[in-house]
């Protein structure tokens, strides 16, 4: 097998990567291709256990393969199950989670049928569209394509709000006349870094933030300071392209102004040569900081950097399933760990004796304290803290965990500690396949028996999914 070379072969299954056929036993991963499809090939690239292929022609499609439903799906990349009926891209997150669990954790609990999502279109209520500026002085704003920093500029995406696709027209129509430019990575200048939008199902509210390539100094701490003229806010823009106006905050109050939809608009400063999308201060220049969505009966804030679910209505199933979990319990005790805002934590308050939620964002974690005075409860306490650091240093056994870890999975003084501080069950949240297998193999060598495995759709079209897991300790 050679670099160029074209075969014409049938997509077995589906992974991360994409359709995989084999050659010769070599596994051939191939992009935008489903499961049944025949098609001929071109290996773009080989490497010691597998190949990547592009498709040439599709000789004969799958029975599965259907129409997708923005005009985008190719160029853009981000939905990559799209092609694939609904109901057939279900079982296929459902093979993915079996797959990981096999092949990475070596574990044989059969994995239950995914939850489908509530809703397939217009479900995602965080968006996060990087910058760019053009050489006719355009803004552009979209998603990546894949494997590159190219910005797909979108106009329409049906998996969002329709009204987020307004705001993103409006900001990149408007900017230019305030001088404010698209971000330039390679030369790390320009203005607009990025486009965040946090919406709500609940109240229909949207909350904007301007990313921009600027530093955030307390006032007086440069010479070039311009400050910014809201008086609740003692911050000042520091550099000297600001000097000449408050070009931001006047596209943060035309924002605001033009849209009844949208409850705040956000600075964040980040002149950082990142990938990391937000910097590490934020102000708010116009409405309020946050949004409020409902999950069950409880509301909760959500701000510009919070931890939330982009598909409230699926995250929705999830709270329920846990819940019932803990129900099985009389009058627990609960950590909720890796907690974000605590939802996990103010979710099951009314049904446990007492919760400890630990997060390590503080304006997460001030959310979370907002809600807790707000709906008057008063068996949460919470912890703006390292959940290891925070374990290492109590005795307290508690009879339920909740893990709800980032993608890359828990560390193994995390899995440790866990386990350490667990009576009874931990509940193991994720959205990551892979690492969740391998913390699963861990915990199991420890002692820990696996319960149940259940998916989630929470990314409709794409080969993400979510898994709640019971784990006996």
């Amino acid at each position: 097998m050679q670099t160029g070379d074209e075969y014409t072969v049938k997509i077995e299954k589906i992974s991360t990567g994409g359709g995989i056929a084999k050659i010769d036993g070599q596994v051939v991963f191939v992009e935008n291709s489903c499961p049944e499809d025949i098609t001929k090939i071109k290996i773009t690239k080989i490497n010691k256990n597998f190949a990547n292929a592009d498709i040439v022609e599709i000789i004969e499609p799958s029975p599965h393969r259907v129409e997708p439903f923005c005009p985008m799906q190719k160029v853009c990349g981000s939905c990559n199950m799209q092609f694939i009926d609904y109901e057939f891209q279900l079982m296929l997150k459902k093979q993915i989670v079996e797959d990981a669990m096999t092949k990475i954790g070596g574990i044989g609990v059969p994995v239950n049928d995914t939850i489908p999502s509530p809703k397939t279109k217009n479900y995602r209520q965080k968006i996060q569209y990087p910058a760019a500026q053009k050489g006719s002085g355009r803004i552009v704003a979209g998603y990546y394509k894949p494997q590159t920093h190219d910005i797909v500029n979108i106009k329409y995406c049906p998996i969002q709000p329709e009204i987020c696709d307004k705001i993103i027209e409006f900001i990149k129509e408007e900017a230019p006349k305030y001088n404010i430019s698209g971000y330039n990575e390679q030369k790390h200048a320009g203005d607009l870094r990025h486009i965040v939008i946090r919406g709500s199902e609940y109240s229909g509210k949207f909350l904007v933030t301007l990313v921009i390539n600027m530093d955030l100094s307390l006032r007086g701490g440069h010479k070039s300071d311009v400050v910014i003229s809201y008086d609740y806010n003692d911050y000042a823009i520091a550099t000297p392209s600001a000097r000449n106006d408050n070009k931001f905050l006047a596209l943060a109050q035309d924002i605001f102004e033009k849209f009844d939809e949208v409850s705040g608009v956000c600075i964040n400063f980040n002149n950082k040569k990142t990938n990391v999308i937000l910097g590490a201060k934020t102000v708010c220049v116009a409405g309020v900081d946050f949004v409020e969505e409902k999950i069950l009966d409880k509301v909760f804030k959500i701000g510009s950097d919070t931890f939330f679910q982009v598909n409230p209505k699926s995250a929705e199933n999830i709270f329920k399933y846990v819940k019932e979990e803990v129900k099985k319990f009389e009058n627990p005790t609960i950590l909720d760990a890796y907690a974000g805002i605590a939802t996990f934590g103010i979710v099951v308050s009314d049904i446990a004796k007492s919760v400890v939620s630990v997060e390590s964002n503080k304006n997460s974690i001030e959310k979370a304290k907002e809600v807790l005075r707000e709906n008057n409860i008063c068996n949460v306490e919470v912890f703006a803290e390292d959940t290891v650091k925070y374990l290492k240093s109590i005795k307290k056994k508690f009879d339920v965990t909740i893990l709800d870890p980032p993608r890359k999975g828990c560390s193994l003084d995390s899995l440790d500690e866990t386990l350490k501080h667990t009576k009874e069950k931990i509940i193991y949240v994720s959205c990551n396949p892979a690492t969740l297998a391998r913390d699963l193999k861990y915990l199991c060598e420890k002692g820990c028996t696996v319960e149940s495995i259940q998916p989630f759709d929470m990314f409709c079209h794409t080969y993400h999914v979510e898994n709640v897991v019971i784990i006996s300790v």
